[in-house]
C-alpha cells in the first residue's frame, strides 16, 4: 500500500480488477529477458518475484492483469532479414514462456480464448509484434506471424519502414505507400489488429482511411496533454469514434507527463546542438545522465497517466479507452506505477475522479476485447 492512497478505494479497485478482465496492451518482458541472458528461462524464473524486471507472475497476479499482450519487439535498426529472424526468436520465447508457466499462463489467439482463460483463473497471453520492419515488406511473412499467434502489428517503430512513416523519423511517404495500404487490407483480412503507436499522424490518418476494422494504439498517450511526437493528436482521437478503435494509455513518463515531455524536448535540442544523435539510445542515456546535474529530470506520477485517460475519454469517448503500460520497455516509470503490481493504484485514482465501475471495466479490457472481436468478424466476413 502506498502512503496517501485511500485504503477503501484501493480495496474497491482490487475487487473490480478481480471481476473484470484487465488487458494490458503492451509489455516488453520478452525483450528484457533477451537482454538479460539471451532469453534463458532457467536463469530467470518469472514464476517467482524478481527485481531485474518490472514483470513476473506474482506481480501480474497482484496487479489484477487478466490478459497480457507480450510485445515481440525487434529494433528498427536491424536489416529486414535479420528482423524477421529475430521476431521469430521472440515469438518462440513467448511460446516457451507460456509452456513453462502453464499453471498461470495460456496462449490466446482470440476473444474466446481470453474468456476461457479467465474462467480457468489463468492469464491469457496474446502476442503483438512491434515494428513493421519485421515482416520484411512481405505479406507472406505477415500471414506467417499471424499463424504463429501474433494478433497485432505496430506499423513502425522509431524508424520509417519502406512503406510507412514513423512518428520519430523524417517523413518519406506522406503516411502509407500503396504497399502500406495493402498491409492494412491484409491485416483486416486475416484478423490482425492495426497498431498505430509509433507512427506519424499522416500514417494514422492513412490507416484509418484504409482500415475496415477498428485500430488500436497499444501504448500511446495524448499530444494535447504531453507534447511528444509519439502521442496521439486530438483529430486522430476524434476519428476513433467512427472507427471504433481504442487508445491504450501508456505509462512511459515522457509520453504521459507534460513536464517530462518538455524536459525530453530540451534534452533533444541540446544533443542536436552538440552534434549528437538523440535517437541513439545509449548516447542519449549518457547525455541525459550528465545533463541532469544542471537540469534534473522531473518525476511523473499516477495522476499524469490518469490525466491522459481522462483526455481520451473526453475527446474520443469512454468506449475508446484502454491501458498499455509498456512495462520493461522503459527505464523509468511514474511514481506509483513502478511495476505490473500497481494497476490497482491507477484504478483507485480514476475512481476518485468519479469513474463508474462500468466505465472502468470498459477501460480495463472490455473495449479492447470488443475491438478484437470486431476484427475477427471483419476477417470472417472477408473469407
Amino acid at each position: 500500500m502506498v502512503a496517501g492512497v485511500d485504503a477503501g478505494g484501493h480495496d474497491r479497485a482490487r475487487a473490480l480488477l478481480r471481476d473484470a478482465v484487465l488487458v494490458d496492451g503492451h509489455n516488453d518482458l520478452p525483450w528484457a529477458l533477451r537482454k538479460l541472458n539471451d532469453g534463458n528461462l532457467d536463469a530467470y524464473d518469472i514464476g517467482v518475484r524478481q527485481t531485474a524486471t518490472h514483470t513476473d507472475l506474482p506481480r501480474l497476479r497482484e496487479g489484477g492483469v487478466g490478459a497480457q499482450f507480450w510485445s515481440v519487439y525487434v529494433p528498427s535498426t536491424l536489416p529486414e532479414g535479420e528482423a524477421v529472424r529475430t521476431v521469430l526468436q521472440q515469438i518462440a520465447l513467448v511460446h516457451e514462456m507460456v509452456a513453462r508457466c502453464s499453471d498461470s499462463l495460456v496462449l490466446a489467439r482470440c476473444v474466446d480464448d481470453v474468456t476461457a482463460a479467465s474462467e480457468r483463473g489463468l492469464i491469457a497471453s496474446l502476442i503483438g509484434a512491434e515494428g513493421g520492419h519485421c515482416i520484411a515488406s512481405s505479406l507472406r511473412v505477415l500471414r506467417m506471424l499471424h499463424r504463429l499467434g501474433v494478433r497485432y502489428l505496430t506499423l513502425t517503430h522509431n524508424d520509417n519502414t519502406p512503406w510507412a512513416d514513423s512518428a520519430t523519423d523524417e517523413p518519406q511517404h506522406g503516411g502509407l505507400t500503396d504497399f502500406g495500404r495493402e498491409v492494412v487490407h491484409e491485416m483486416n483480412r486475416i484478423g490482425m489488429l492495426i497498431d498505430l503507436s509509433h507512427v506519424s499522424p499522416a500514417t494514422m490518418h492513412a490507416a484509418l482511411d484504409s482500415s475496415s476494422a477498428p485500430v488500436i494504439f497499444s501504448h500511446s498517450c495524448c499530444r494535447a496533454v504531453a507534447d511528444h511526437p509519439r502521442n496521439v493528436p486530438d483529430d486522430v482521437l476524434l476519428r476513433l469514434r467512427d472507427n471504433g478503435g481504442v487508445c491504450m494509455a501508456t505509462f512511459v513518463p515522457e509520453f504521459a507527463s507534460r513536464d517530462v515531455a518538455a524536459w525530453t524536448a530540451r534534452m533533444t535540442a541540446a544533443m542536436r546542438a552538440k552534434g549528437l544523435n538523440p535517437r541513439d539510445h545509449q548516447e542519449r542515456r549518457r547525455f541525459e545522465e550528465t545533463a541532469a546535474a544542471d537540469d534534473p529530470r522531473p518525476d511523473a506520477h499516477v495522476s499524469d497517466v490518469a490525466d491522459n485517460i481522462d483526455h481520451i475519454r473526453e475527446v474520443a469517448g469512454v468506449d475508446h479507452t484502454g491501458v498499455g503500460g509498456d512495462f520493461d520497455g522503459c527505464d523509468v516509470l511514474p511514481l506509483g506505477l513502478e511495476d505490473v503490481s500497481r494497476y490497482p493504484l491507477l484504478f483507485t485514482e480514476l475512481m476518485a475522479r468519479g469513474w463508474s465501475d462500468d466505465d472502468l471495466r470498459k477501460l480495463a479490457g472490455g473495449n479492447l476485447l470488443r475491438v478484437l472481436r470486431q476484427a475477427e468478424q471483419v476477417s470472417a466476413a472477408a473469407s
